[in-house]
């Protein structure tokens, strides 16, 4: 899973701070106090809407080039957006798999005290890691 850019239009609030919208999401919304709060929020917002439309096999748009972009009033910031990260943070929940392996293997693994699930973790890992 590749890293995300995606504009998001930084509005000045009224009551001070930012607003933050997504022209590729339109339901991705935020806020923060200032530009850095509104960064980090904004980066935070996008995880909930990415996910959701993973989820419901929604389409993941592109997303759009920064001079196609009118921000009305407000600036267009690019947006970083590390998916894979933001699922280690928030989807850690097990999820339980069943799989075979040689006898042989299972005995010999046995015998070392090898704990399954913490190797198959560590190979997926790697291997996630290595296609990036």
């Amino acid at each position: 899973m590749e890293k995300l850019f995606y504009p998001a239009i930084f509005h000045k609030a009224e009551e001070g701070g930012f607003w933050i919208s997504f022209p590729d999401l339109p339901e991705c919304f935020t806020e923060g106090e200032d530009m850095a709060q509104a960064y980090k929020m904004a980066v935070e917002a996008l995880g909930p809407a990415i996910v959701s439309r993973k989820e419901n096999q929604e389409e993941i748009p592109e997303a759009t080039e920064i001079d196609k972009i009118d921000p009305g009033d407000g600036r267009v910031v690019i947006v970083e957006f590390d998916l894979l990260e933001y699922l280690k943070k928030h989807e850690s929940k097990a999820v339980k798999k069943t799989l075979s392996i040689p006898k042989w293997l299972n005995e010999e693994a046995v015998a070392l005290g090898v704990n399954f699930s913490q190797v198959l973790q560590e190979a997926l890992m790697a291997k996630i890691s290595k296609k990036e």
